[in-house]
């Protein structure tokens, strides 16, 4: 299979970033007379492209080393949603073409434009929490945006998004670069990091073509 369609974002100190930039450090380098460079690194667990599991605003929902693997793995739907203002409702999720899917992922105006900035911009799009619900009377079990979080602006004070897809164990995937990806039907690969109880992980995804 081929066409393979890398989403994440690189890792580096001058990145976008929620919290702490990243750091890092070598601790052996060839150049010192080591056999091999060795780094170690310094990151938040929701830098770069990662995901948000349940456990990240329910208390004893089930954490990143939990996630089922069906939920992570399996066919997404790219939606078209470049047309949106900040917040994503459930009427611009059935005018996309959301009906049918489990995974989707949002590719909106951030890809080109908030997500490319080194630091966060004022406005973004997010989903809105009637999309949220949406999703979850839909039986979405997986959803992704391009941007380091799928809340919409106005409402990071509540996370009424988070708490709702949180609550129905909907996986959520933040910072994903969809800048390269066309709308439509794909499998996903998603694999996040498995920080034993933790509640978000780095979650390196990539795009393949569905099987014919």
């Amino acid at each position: 299979m081929t066409g393979a369609i890398d989403i994440n974002i690189p890792i580096h100190g001058e990145m976008l970033h929620w919290g702490r930039r990243p750091t890092f450090e070598m601790v052996e380098r060839i150049v010192d007379g080591y056999p091999s460079d060795v780094s170690r690194w310094l990151i938040g667990a929701h830098t770069g492209t990662h995901v948000d599991a349940p456990s990240h605003f329910v208390p004893g929902g089930a954490t990143v080393d939990e996630i089922a693997l069906e939920s992570v793995v399996g066919p997404a739907r790219v939606l078209d949603l470049r047309g949106v203002d900040e917040e994503i409702t459930a009427e611009d999720l059935e005018a996309a073409g959301a009906a049918g899917a489990e995974r989707v992922l949002f590719l909106t105006k951030n890809s080109t434009d908030a997500l490319t900035r080194a630091e966060r911009s004022d406005t973004w799009v997010g989903l809105g929490p009637s999309g949220a619900r949406w999703l979850v009377d839909h039986g979405v079990r997986f959803a992704g945006n391009d941007y380091m979080t799928i809340e919409a602006p106005a409402n990071t004070e509540e996370w009424p998004t988070h708490k709702i897809l949180c609550g129905a164990s909907v996986v959520i995937l933040e910072n994903a670069d969809l800048s390269q990806v066309a709308p439509g039907d794909y499998l996903m690969v998603c694999q996040p990091v498995p920080f034993e109880g933790r509640e978000a992980a780095p979650a390196p995804t990539v795009l393949l073509p569905l099987p014919a």
